[in-house]
């Protein structure tokens, strides 16, 4: 019998409808602070992760499901969103188009260690990221947005506890 990988977990239909109210309330959260949701590739060009991350550490060094393809490219699946938020807005001059771009993403990542209780190898996360301003608000916006989605969750409880 052929099961998951270890370290990976199916989404079965009552996880799912979980899982679906827990995202509906993240993009509604996002879109009440005016960020827009963006979805980059699963997978990018290897160096991208190796230049952002960099190559001295371990999510580089020893964590990230790395391939070369049949053109000789090497590959990586996303270790992280951020990279691959920061390269789809140079390529596609967001920053032209206005001055602060606030995007957010619900993503699927992938790390290759060894699972241990509580982590998996494919994870999701969700995030943002604020490009165009240097305003410490932004940072208070994000600790705001933090408090919103936690207290959304019912999860302030347990953290005042």
């Amino acid at each position: 019998m052929i099961k998951a990988i270890k370290g990976t977990k199916d989404l079965l239909p009552d996880d799912v409808k979980n899982w679906k109210y827990l995202e509906h309330n993240v993009r509604n959260i996002f879109r009440d602070f005016n960020y827009k949701e963006i979805r980059t590739p699963i997978f990018e060009e290897t160096l991208l992760f190796e230049r952002s991350i960099g190559e001295a550490t371990d999510i580089v060094g020893k964590e990230m499901y790395t391939f070369t393809d049949r053109g000789g490219t090497s590959l990586t699946l996303k270790p992280e969103m951020t990279a691959s938020v920061v390269r789809a807005f140079i390529e596609h001059s967001l920053g032209n188009l206005q001055s602060l771009n606030k995007l957010f993403y619900i993503s699927p990542m992938f790390r290759q260690e060894r699972p241990q209780a509580g982590r998996l190898r494919q994870f999701h996360q969700f995030g943002a990221e604020a490009l165009g301003s240097a305003s410490p608000f932004l940072d208070a916006e994000m600790i705001q947005i933090a408090f919103h989605i936690l207290k959304s969750w019912d999860l302030m409880i347990l953290l005042l506890k």
